[in-house]
């Protein structure tokens, strides 16, 4: 067990989980745990150790997916099975990091990475397998989903930035939800997982919704539409440079779009497929207790799939 603040901590035995969760409600160290060995660096302790699946969960990061790169990787090498709900690693290099899975006999699993618990990969994955899918379009960031919907009844963004702050919906810091890139990096993931592409964040059209103001709400309203975040992905025109075209955007959506009915810190996605012409799933998109339960789901794939 591992944490930026507190390094790495090993019992060959296994640690007790109700000692780990006393120590944490106490705010003590997992040292506090008897018989366990200490690493202050992660990376250290995960590459002196085995372990049957490694949960990766550090921050995302889209500039070199790091620490969680590493950790991913020195885990898949040395025959663990990985589940990741960090989106860089998947986002920058899920071609590798599967390929690397595929060459040690291990699984790597991703559910938490796109709408936290919310089954969409798993769905796109396994339950459309064989569907060619033509279209993603998706409200893929909770922060911004919830400001759009209270402007959209007449309030200002930065009041109802301000509230949203307030209410633990976005960070003191909300540039990576509300300049659109959170949401990048999940479209990166969909180019990955859905069309086998290898994409890069400055491939990626991205517009945030810090421009949108009450008055172009309004006027969307009039025209019956909703302004919503949305991230698009399809195959791109011939002769294009990149295969597909991936654009993350504010987009007035008419009102019969299942996408525009979609309020709150709620998330939704949409495939369009050759088989399956429209498949739409909505739920919470973030949450600790959310993204636990895609955790917990690939937990449970990785113990059927391996007995």
């Amino acid at each position: 067990m591992a944490s930026g603040r507190q390094g790495f901590v090993y019992h060959e035995d296994g640690l007790d989980i109700p000692t780990i969760v006393e120590l944490a409600r106490k705010q003590e160290p997992f040292t506090g745990h008897p018989g366990v060995r200490h690493w202050h660096n992660a990376l250290e302790g995960l590459r002196a150790t085995e372990a049957d699946v490694l949960v990766e969960a550090t921050g995302t990061n889209l500039r070199d997916a790091e620490p969680g790169i590493s950790h991913i990787r020195a885990a898949l090498t040395q025959g663990m099975h990985v589940i990741s709900a960090n989106k860089g690693p998947i986002a920058l290099a899920a071609r590798e990091l599967f390929s690397l899975a595929r060459k040690h006999g291990v699984q790597l699993h991703e559910e938490a990475t796109v709408m936290a618990g919310t089954p969409v990969l798993s769905t796109l994955q396994e339950g459309m397998a064989g569907a060619q899918v033509l279209e993603i379009r998706g409200i893929l960031n909770g922060t911004t989903n919830y400001i759009l919907s209270a402007m959209a009844t007449g309030r200002e963004y930065a009041d109802v930035l301000a509230e949203a702050q307030h209410r633990g919906y976005a960070e003191a810091d909300p540039t990576a939800d509300v300049e659109g890139y959170d949401t990048l990096a999940k479209a990166l993931i969909l180019a990955a997982l859905a069309y086998n592409c290898r994409l890069t964040p400055d491939q990626v059209i991205r517009q945030g919704i810090t421009t949108i103001t009450k008055a172009q709400v309004q006027q969307a309203l009039a025209e019956e539409k909703r302004i919503k975040l949305i991230a698009s992905l399809r195959h791109a025109a011939p002769g294009a440079k990149v295969p597909l075209d991936v654009r993350v955007e504010p987009v007035a959506l008419p009102l019969q779009d299942p996408l525009a009915q979609v309020e709150g810190v709620m998330n939704a996605i949409t495939f369009h497929t050759d088989t399956l012409s429209d498949v739409t799933i909505i739920g919470p998109g973030a949450g600790g207790l959310q993204t636990a339960q895609g955790l917990l789901a690939d937990l449970i794939a990785v113990a059927n799939t391996s007995r």
